[in-house]
């Protein structure tokens, strides 16, 4: 089922939000304040999460404090990856919280931590170990990122290759499990904590690997998945019928959905980074997927509604 709807990942991020079409956060503070509410005028139940941060940076919420968007989200989260991207060291989770705890009084959940094999698998087995050490108790929700390794043939979309050199191959390490199938030593680790830290593993459109997932997902006692629902994959072909397909497969986990990427014809960037032209339009998006996974009452909805916008 779904228990919480994340709006929008990273967008402090350029990877995910483009600064230079929107330097002030005012379009992104007016998108996620419009989808905020409209999901809570479909399902009050469902709990509204800012986007996860990253960097974690108390002032960027702040901003949003002022732009009233904590006002339209019941948590924040954050992401960090200390042992692979961050400047920070692992044993600074407990005070990285604490910075956003003391900007605001919503929970805050780690959405994604992680940490990849790309320089030893060994690096991998601590960081699982040493992440539920400081964070499991800490925090009500947190998501180890990933299950699975990232293709190679896939490349990493939303990264920037020529900018980040070799960081940028880490990205295709971050699983507990490789691209051909075979298990890293530190999914053992993990499976003595699948309780009580849940998995973020996105799902491509028509993702190959959904099935397999989720039996590993039950196999090690996983409770808590993140995944995403695309606005920008709304418009491929039979789309619904994917959204369908995964909802269904993922329906035995405590699902926090995540809404994000703008499609390319519906931003001035042409870009899934780019703010919207009509920040009402994500916001439709954000309560039709409610509408029909996560309806009030939980009779999901058989047809597409009116409200969504398809131009």
């Amino acid at each position: 089922m779904i228990e919480a709807a994340m709006l929008w990942n990273e967008p402090n991020n350029k990877s995910h939000w483009d600064p230079e079409l929107d330097p002030e956060w005012a379009i992104f503070a007016d998108t996620m304040v419009r989808a905020g509410n409209a999901i809570h005028a479909i399902n009050p139940a469902v709990t509204r999460v800012l986007g996860g941060m990253s960097p974690i940076d108390p002032a960027w919420v702040q901003r949003m404090e002022a732009r009233g968007v904590l006002d339209a989200v019941d948590a924040v989260a954050v992401h960090g990856f200390p042992l692979d991207w961050n400047l920070w060291p692992i044993h600074a989770w407990p005070e990285k919280i604490a910075e956003i705890e003391a900007v605001t009084d919503k929970p805050i959940w780690v959405t994604e931590v992680g940490v990849g094999s790309f320089g030893a698998e060994e690096v991998q087995v601590f960081g699982v170990n040493r992440t539920a050490e400081l964070l499991i108790g800490r925090v009500p929700r947190i998501f180890w990122y990933s299950l699975y390794d990232l293709p190679q043939s896939w490349g990493a979309t939303t990264r920037h290759r020529e900018a980040e050199g070799s960081s940028y191959y880490r990205h295709f390490y971050m699983g507990l499990i490789r691209e051909d199938g075979t298990p890293k030593p530190a999914l053992d680790d993990y499976a003595k904590v699948a309780s009580d830290m849940g998995l973020m593993q996105w799902f491509h459109y028509e993702d190959p690997r959904l099935d397999e997932a989720v039996a590993w997902m039950k196999r090690l006692g996983t409770k808590k998945l993140r995944t995403g629902l695309s606005w920008a994959d709304s418009f491929r072909p039979n789309a619904l019928d994917w959204f369908d397909r995964q909802m269904e497969a993922i329906a035995d986990f405590d699902v926090t959905v995540t809404f994000c990427f703008t499609p390319e014809h519906l931003g001035p960037g042409k870009h899934h980074t780019s703010p919207p032209y009509e920040p009402q339009q994500f916001a439709d998006f954000c309560a039709w997927m409610i509408d029909r996974y996560a309806p009030a009452g939980g009779v999901q909805a058989a047809a597409e509604p009116a409200l969504e916008v398809r131009a």
